[in-house]
């Protein structure tokens, strides 16, 4: 191996939204609510659950979990870009974006194997109502979020791990935050190993998951098309209305992420679409699923009463 490739750089330049220097302050304000936003309803969404015992069954304990991730992911993303904003730089330390980049994928993850834990929970629901309780025990509902973190967690740390066998001498990274698959292209070695495992977690933690839920909204449709009435219709997909929303706009944003990073070079188009999925996703999921829910409207109430009346 050449002297060249011998060489690792202290920091990378992340180039989302650089293209547009004069529109830095605007941007900052605009990120900055949205973040607000999504922290503030993330949290609200947390706190109604965990303070009414109406909503203490596992499709809202989930719910609330999906919260936890959402909250922590725009955590990791976007207060390094609001730093970055307001000090007109673009440097990120390698450290920091080992450490960015570990987060996003955990937090990710985490978002893909509770979104296909929720329809699972739904397909429960629906097509076997008399079995639900049994199945669907606290014990086997926290098994599974303790899997999904689990998986997360371990998956990351491999990657992260076969990351810092790299060298590299190109930093120019075209999103607003250290991404796997970017920094993979700028290594001056072999990433023949890291590639492989990229592919094999997609399929695994990616399109597996995604084909579950797929099945399980299949069985859903098809159990729901059975029910007689039509208000019983309703009724059963009102349940799962809310999640089906969210898996839609989740995916459909990561679809666009990466086919705008194979069909682009545009630092800034790459970034609006990373932003969809990272920054917008989070931050809708929370009025989806409170405006879509009459469980979780009038939990709110109760809770904004509660709090009107101690004070």
């Amino acid at each position: 191996m050449g002297s060249e490739n011998q060489t690792s750089i202290s920091e990378f330049l992340l180039l989302g939204f650089s293209e547009t220097p004069e529109q830095q302050l605007p941007l900052f304000r605009l990120f900055l609510s949205m973040y607000l936003v999504t922290v503030g309803g993330n949290l609200l969404i947390m706190l109604t659950i965990g303070s009414d015992s109406h909503l203490h069954t596992p499709m809202y304990f989930f719910l609330s979990n999906l919260s936890l991730v959402d909250f922590c992911l725009v955590s990791t993303l976007v207060p390094k870009m609001l730093v970055n904003f307001l000090t007109h730089s673009k440097a990120i330390s390698y450290a920091g974006c080992l450490t960015q980049m570990y987060f996003f994928m955990v937090f990710a993850c985490s978002d893909t194997l509770l979104l296909t834990v929720m329809a699972y929970d739904r397909f429960v629901a629906i097509c076997h109502p008399l079995s639900y309780v049994t199945i669907m025990s606290p014990q086997f509902c926290g098994l599974l979020v303790l899997l999904s973190w689990t998986i997360s967690l371990l998956n990351a740390i491999l990657h992260c791990l076969l990351v810092m066998k790299l060298f590299c001498t190109e930093h120019e990274i075209p999103l607003f935050y250290c991404d796997l698959t970017q920094v993979l292209k700028l290594s001056c070695t072999d990433t023949l190993i890291n590639n492989i495992l990229v592919y094999l977690t997609t399929v695994l933690l990616g399109i597996l998951p995604f084909t579950g839920i797929i099945f399980s909204y299949t069985q859903i449709c098809s159990s729901i098309l059975r029910v007689p009435s039509t208000g019983g219709k309703y009724k059963a997909f009102s349940t799962c209305g809310s999640h089906l929303c969210v898996v839609s706009l989740f995916y459909g944003t990561v679809l666009g992420v990466y086919l705008s990073s194979s069909v682009t070079q545009s630092s800034w188009k790459s970034s609006i679409a990373s932003v969809m999925y990272a920054v917008v996703t989070p931050m809708l999921n929370p009025f989806i699923y409170s405006l879509r829910n009459r469980d979780i409207k009038d939990a709110l109430r109760r809770l904004i009463s509660r709090m009107a009346c101690s004070w």
